[in-house]
């Protein structure tokens, strides 16, 4: 019995040995002001990088995957914000051409324009399903046919309402009218183009407003130009653009390459978009061009898809990076501590010393 308790009391010895954490009594622990300032610090710190963790594990971050594209028959949207300072509504006209040069544009698109007056403001609104042109050849705005009509012939179709329309927009000019267009116009899945431009008015009352296609100022500025819904951080390249001419004309073309995309909330919802990429070229007009002024935009599509995953980071990986952080700043608060202390020692013990001589 006694030798069985003997060797109970040697186990729990060499238990007590390998104690990594040896704790002295509280008689032999001193208390200072330098520790209490340590202690107060390194709690703050402590308390400061909890708070930064937990941020961190809260957010969200995002992993990029790309795959082939494998939809088929859908439409694509293309959201049109833009403004024309320099041209009156009534002469602007929306096209839009898929690669097979059919329109595609469904008579229910939702184009709307604004009048603006010199200064920008609203002046009036109207909606804009008359200038999304349905036939191409209904344009009559391409240079090489007025080579085969005779001049005199041309005029007999000034009727009543072409005058109007001419005085009408001849004093818009004159008061420095501009016009806004907005709105979504669906298009099919294929590559193509839309513009924005005067080619919707008869070439020969374009002839008697402007004198001239040098005369058309195509200025513009694009509020916003995008191929889907939003989704967080995306970046539109041509949003805010502004291109304003003076005393010149000329035709912007505006190369895009779409990216069809994908973007997967936390919560497992799913939003289609696409987003792009951007080319720019100018061409300006000289006195001996045929063809008008106009604001195209030429988009392709590309073959591959990329999804954009929302993601948390584990509990576990957030557990571990605040057992180090903390841990670290408890020790580094710990070391700080023994060094004031030496040092506090080290200066009181001289004058100690002296004052007991």
């Amino acid at each position: 019995m006694l030798g069985h308790r003997k060797g109970e009391m040697r186990m729990k010895q060499a238990i007590r040995s390998i104690d990594a954490f040896p704790r002295a009594e509280d008689h032999l622990l001193q208390k200072t002001q330098s520790g209490a300032l340590v202690s107060v610090v390194g709690l703050a710190i402590m308390a400061l990088l909890f708070l930064h963790e937990l941020r961190y594990y809260l957010t969200t971050y995002t992993v990029h995957q790309m795959s082939v594209d494998l939809k088929r028959g859908e439409t694509l949207p293309i959201h049109i914000n833009m403004t024309f300072p320099s041209l009156p509504c009534d002469v602007l006209s929306v096209d839009a051409i898929d690669m097979s040069g059919k329109h595609e544009v469904d008579l229910d698109t939702n184009i709307w324009k604004l009048r603006l007056n010199n200064d920008g403001h609203i002046i009036g609104t109207e909606y804009l399903s008359d200038l999304v042109e349905k036939e191409h050849a209904e344009h009559k705005h391409d240079g090489n046919k007025d080579e085969h009509e005779d001049s005199d012939q041309k005029f007999q179709f000034f009727d009543q309402a072409a005058e109007n329309m001419i005085k009408k927009v001849k004093q818009a000019l004159a008061h420095g009218e501009g016009c806004r267009v907005y709105g979504v116009l669906d298009v099919q899945r294929v590559a193509g183009n839309f513009h924005i431009s005067v080619h919707g008015l008869n070439i020969y009352v374009a002839q008697m407003i402007f004198e001239g296609s040098i005369h058309v100022n195509i200025s513009h500025i694009i509020h916003d130009l995008s191929f889907g819904p939003k989704y967080p951080g995306i970046h539109n390249p041509l949003d805010g653009t502004e291109r304003i001419l003076h005393g010149t004309s000329g035709t912007f073309k505006y190369y895009i390459k779409i990216v069809p995309t994908e973007y997967r909330y936390i919560s497992k919802e799913v939003l289609p978009t696409n987003q792009f990429s951007v080319t720019e070229y100018f061409s300006p007009m000289k006195d001996s061009d045929r063809t008008w002024p106009a604001v195209y935009f030429l988009y392709d599509l590309s073959p591959i898809i990329v999804t954009i995953r929302e993601e948390r980071r584990s509990f576990l990986h957030f557990i571990t990076r605040l057992c180090a952080v903390l841990g670290g700043t408890f020790a580094l608060t710990g070391m700080l501590d023994r060094w004031m202390f030496r040092l506090v020692e080290a200066l009181t013990k001289p004058k100690a010393r002296s004052a007991y001589r």
